[in-house]
C-alpha cells in the first residue's frame, strides 16, 4: 500500500506536471482517414474507413472496426457524412516529377450524422458512450532493444519519448478518450513501482489519479522481444473493485498505445474484457 508520505509527493508532483491528449467533445462524431489525392474512389474508401472509425469511438468497442456487419454500412458511408475536408500533407513541398496531385497523400476529416451514427449502434447492439469520459494516467515501465529501462515522462526531450508520447496523443484522439503522462520527478519515486506492479491498493490509485486531474491510472509494461519480434505490451486497470488485465506480443509501439487506449476504452465503456492481441 502506499505510504501517506509518498501519496502526499505524488500530490504534489502531479497537479502541474500532468498533461493531456484527446478529443474534444465536439468531435465525437468526427474522424480522419489518410488517402491518397482527393479523386471519388479514395474518398469513397475515406468515408469508409472513417465511418468505422467513428462507431468505434462513439460506442468506446474498438472491435466494430473489423465487425462484418459494418461492411454493408460501410459501403453506403457517404450516406452517414455530413461535411468533409482534405489537408494536403506534403503542403508547401513541390510536387515531384513522378507524383501527380491525385496520389499526393492527404489527411481527410469527415463530419457524421450523430442521429444515422447513434441509429446504426442500435442496429449493432451497441449505444453511445456517453460524455464526459474519464481521464487517465499511464504509468508505464518501458525496456528498449538496447535493454536501457525508463518510463515515459510528459517532459521528456528524448526524440523517442516524443514519438512514443505522439502515438499515446493520436490513439487518445482516435478513441476519444483523455490520457495523461507524469513528469519526470514523479517517476523518481519508488512508490510508482507498486503502481507499475499491480501491488498497489486500488483506493490508492484513485487518489494519485485525483491528484494528476485523472479519474483512472492504467499501468502497465512495455518491453522489447527479440522472440516475438516486436514489442510486448501488458497492462492493468481497475474498475469498481474489479481488476482488469490485457496485453500485445509482437507489435509496434504505435500498435502498443493503440492497445492500451482502447483496452481502456472497451472497459470504462461497458463493452467487457479486452481480447489479447498476439503476432
Amino acid at each position: 500500500m502506499l505510504r501517506s508520505s509518498g501519496l502526499a509527493c505524488l500530490v504534489a508532483l502531479l497537479a502541474p506536471a500532468a498533461t493531456g491528449c484527446g478529443a474534444a467533445a465536439d468531435e465525437l462524431y468526427q474522424a480522419k482517414a489518410v488517402v491518397s489525392g482527393q479523386g471519388e474512389e479514395r474518398r469513397a474508401l475515406g468515408f469508409a474507413l472513417c465511418l468505422k472509425d467513428v462507431v468505434a469511438k462513439v460506442s468506446g468497442d474498438a472491435r466494430l472496426t473489423d465487425d462484418p456487419r459494418m461492411a454493408e454500412p460501410a459501403s453506403k458511408a457517404a450516406s452517414f457524412v455530413t461535411g468533409f475536408s482534405y489537408r494536403d500533407r506534403l503542403s508547401g513541398k513541390p510536387l515531384h516529377d513522378e507524383q501527380g496531385s491525385y496520389d499526393r497523400p492527404h489527411d481527410l476529416t469527415c463530419d457524421f450524422d450523430r442521429h444515422r451514427i447513434d441509429a446504426l449502434l442500435e442496429t449493432l447492439g451497441h449505444r453511445p458512450w456517453p460524455e464526459p469520459r474519464p481521464r487517465i494516467l499511464l504509468l508505464v515501465d518501458i525496456k528498449d532493444r538496447q535493454g536501457k529501462a525508463f518510463m515515459l515522462a510528459n517532459d521528456s526531450a528524448d526524440a523517442r519519448d516524443q514519438d512514443m508520447s505522439g502515438a499515446l496523443a493520436a490513439a487518445s484522439e482516435r478513441f476519444a478518450l483523455l490520457f495523461r503522462l507524469p513528469a519526470q520527478a514523479l517517476l523518481a519515486k519508488a512508490v510508482v513501482d507498486e503502481m507499475v506492479q499491480g501491488k498497489a491498493d486500488p483506493a490508492d490509485l484513485e487518489r494519485v489519479a485525483n491528484a494528476a486531474g485523472a479519474e483512472k491510472v492504467v499501468a502497465g509494461t512495455l518491453l522489447w522481444s527479440d522472440q516475438a519480434l516486436g514489442w510486448v505490451s501488458e497492462w492493468r486497470l481497475s474498475v469498481q473493485g474489479k481488476s482488469y488485465r490485457w496485453q500485445a506480443r509482437g507489435v509496434g509501439f504505435d500498435d502498443a498505445f493503440r492497445n492500451v487506449v482502447s483496452g481502456a476504452a472497451q472497459i470504462l465503456s461497458g463493452n467487457g474484457q479486452p481480447a489479447d492481441i498476439v503476432k
